[in-house]
């Protein structure tokens, strides 16, 4: 008895090593070739502005690959949370492709959106072709959908620690074993290392100054933490809100990113600058040496809240870096603590309030900001 117990247990081992192996290296691929798409395209576009007038073009073109070809992945991130919490079917791999079809398509013509969302729906559906491959049960099919998003997270931002931490939190830490833990870990450190064998480099952002914890900064760190728990919850109701207006005023999906590349382009032309379109990582470098106009965050939240919910790709995570960030930057004017450390505070803080994973943020906090 004994013997075949140690026996099962180690083929068990050794098949989720191989799970985490095969999971980690083509997710960490995948993640790998949009980071370096996505760069591309962001120069492109940034050198051919005039690209941004096709953007209704881009939207419906989106929206009939989605209405025609993925209406069994349109739920996006929230297909992968509900067959984890309830499973039905097997996530079509079609999700992968499309996902990042429509996101390089959004970035491309000018839309505000992220990128997590995008690695985090390739790894789920990449991972969950396993569960028939390795004849996996519900359990275990659970455990695949958690490196799924592991890998995806640690491997698009180049954290691995958060990463692991983020698919085990965003579940609510329901239902998980330590088979999970464990797996969600080794998943993300391969997915990572993946990336760093093809030589693709992450955006790291620095602090140099860290003030004394007295009671005063308290308060202020706290009444700041406050401003930005209110802005996560102001983008939120944004995104919700733009989601459901197009949903009833449109009825026909692929006209709705058609119609929401219309407004986006007319207000881009008419603000003149594209600072508030694509992720934005410059003006979050800049947020962190130089105090931001009160302003930006206000139209980063309605550029992305607007073009998620016309339907446009992309994740949302890097947005809420912006907002979170901008903001905390403008209020080093008026809060007397270090513009880097307030920009940071808001990279981390809006981004946990808007996801309600504040265990992974503060820990990504740790690998990018220190």
């Amino acid at each position: 008895m004994n013997s075949l117990t140690e026996k099962f247990t180690v083929k068990t081992f050794l098949k989720w090593m191989a799970i985490c192996f095969i999971i980690g290296v083509l997710s960490g691929s995948a993640s790998s070739f949009f980071l370096v798409s996505l760069h591309w395209i962001t120069n492109f576009r940034e050198t051919n502005s005039w690209l941004i007038a096709l953007l209704p073009l881009g939207g419906l073109l989106i929206g009939f690959l989605y209405h025609y070809y993925g209406k069994n992945v349109v739920k996006g991130n929230n297909l992968l949370l509900e067959e984890y919490n309830s499973p039905q079917k097997k996530i079509p791999f079609l999700m992968a492709p499309l996902v990042l079809i429509g996101t390089l398509i959004t970035h491309l013509f000018g839309g505000s959106a992220g990128r997590e969302g995008t690695a985090v729906q390739m790894g789920g559906a990449i991972a969950d072709q396993f569960t028939s491959i390795f004849k996996l049960n519900t359990s275990e099919r659970k455990t695949i959908l958690i490196l799924g998003i592991s890998a995806g997270f640690a491997s698009v931002f180049g954290t691995p620690l958060a990463g692991a931490l983020f698919a085990l939190e965003v579940v609510y830490f329901s239902k998980i074993n330590i088979k999970s833990i464990l797996t969600s870990f080794l998943v993300a450190y391969i997915a990572y290392y993946v990336v760093e064998f093809w030589q693709v480099e992450h955006t790291h952002y620095e602090i140099h100054s860290f003030p004394n914890i007295t009671f005063i900064n308290l308060f202020w760190i706290i009444l700041s933490g406050i401003l930005f728990g209110l802005t996560a919850m102001l983008f939120s109701k944004t995104t919700h809100f733009w989601h459901r207006l197009f949903s009833k005023s449109i009825p026909y999906p692929p006209l709705r990113p058609f119609v929401g590349g219309i407004v986006l382009a007319f207000c881009i032309y008419l603000i003149d600058t594209t600072k508030y379109v694509g992720l934005g990582i410059p003006s979050i470098l800049d947020a962190f040496l130089h105090p931001s106009a009160n302003y930006d965050f206000l139209l980063k939240i309605l550029f992305t809240g607007f073009t998620l919910g016309a339907g446009f790709k992309g994740g949302e995570v890097t947005p809420l870096f912006f907002i979170g960030a901008t903001l905390g930057s403008a209020l080093s004017i008026y809060v007397p603590l270090p513009v880097a450390l307030l920009a940071g505070m808001g990279f981390v803080a809006v981004f946990a309030g808007a996801t309600h994973t504040p265990i992974a943020c503060t820990v990504m906090g740790i690998e990018l900001l220190v």
